[in-house]
């Protein structure tokens, strides 16, 4: 007789599969955050409050996780560049969330995926990392492709659509920055970076406060947990995985978002957006191509002696 088949386990997936799942899952997560933030808006909620509540709770639950060692992880080599990281996430989350009240969500996404040309431009900029004719050739397209999506001088054109280049730009900036920080792990890299963006939004919420309606509560409450959310599996992700491998899968909170503003909003992006936002992923994917390439490290030689001699 056999012996019996030994009971199904099913094998357990690679580090690398699940730095795929959890950037899929980060991206569709902030997505969400960003529908919830313009339906509060759409309720009469100043876009200073939504981000108050989005950041604090952020905090709260980063303090929460960090108690036991949170003297230790507060310590910090770079108090300076962390506070201007802190700086620019709240400038990026405050612009995109503002634009939010008068373009649509896809829109606004789409400008703001133009933050990985703009990070690579920086870093040649003030890194004085090397960037060639092909990079600029790149980050060209991505900036032809934001402005057929905002369009100046169209009569489409709303002053509003600049809110998501700004805040791709202070995005990129806070890149910059984080690449500049040295001796400082990523627990106080959130936790400075979240203090302070909490910090500076505690001094603008007051003047724009609001009464939070009951039925609003639970709102308010998941724009924090799914924002709190994606920013850990965004750590994940680039934990498990290398950045050259999922960093272009950031481009699918552009269908999230287009779905989002369809089944909540009723708003569909026009042929002129879809074109633009095309480019600006074409461009993010090129450059990221030859920023991959480029960092790969070297090949080692080929045994071939050792076949032939052994």
């Amino acid at each position: 007789m056999s012996a019996p088949a030994p009971p199904f386990r099913p094998l357990p997936l690679p580090r690398q599969s699940l730095g795929v799942l959890a950037l899929l899952a980060s991206v569709f997560c902030f997505t969400v955050m960003d529908a919830l933030g313009k339906q509060l808006m759409a309720q009469g909620y100043h876009p200073a409050q939504i981000v108050w509540v989005r950041m604090a709770l952020n905090l709260a639950l980063v303090v929460l996780v960090l108690a036991p060692r949170l003297r230790v992880v507060a310590r910090s080599s770079s108090p300076v560049l962390h506070v201007g990281r802190g700086l620019t996430q709240l400038a990026s989350i405050a612009l995109f969330f503002s634009a939010l009240q008068f373009i649509g969500l896809a829109e606004a996404t789409a400008i703001m995926d133009i933050n990985p040309v703009l990070i690579t431009l920086g870093a040649a900029l003030f890194l004085g990392e090397s960037i060639g004719p092909r990079r600029m050739a790149g980050i060209a397209v991505a900036l032809l492709g934001a402005m057929i999506v905002i369009r100046p001088g169209a009569g489409v054109f709303q002053p509003a659509a600049l809110l998501p280049l700004l805040g791709a730009v202070s995005y990129a900036a806070g890149a910059i920055m984080t690449r500049m920080v040295r001796g400082d792990g990523t627990a106080t890299s959130i936790l400075w970076s979240t203090g302070v963006a909490t910090l500076v939004a505690t001094t603008v919420v007051p003047f724009v406060w609001q009464p939070v309606a009951t039925g609003d509560l639970w709102a308010f409450l998941a724009l924090g947990l799914v924002g709190t959310a994606a920013q850990a599996l965004l750590i994940q992700a680039f934990v498990m995985a290398e950045a050259a491998a999922i960093a272009p899968l950031g481009y699918t909170g552009l269908v999230w978002a287009t779905l989002w503003g369809w089944l909540f909003f009723g708003a569909m992006p026009d042929g002129w957006t879809i074109a633009g936002a095309a480019l600006i992923v074409a461009a993010g994917l090129y450059v990221w191509l030859r920023e991959a390439r480029t960092t790969r490290p070297a090949r080692p030689p080929e045994q071939g002696a050792r076949g032939r001699n052994g």
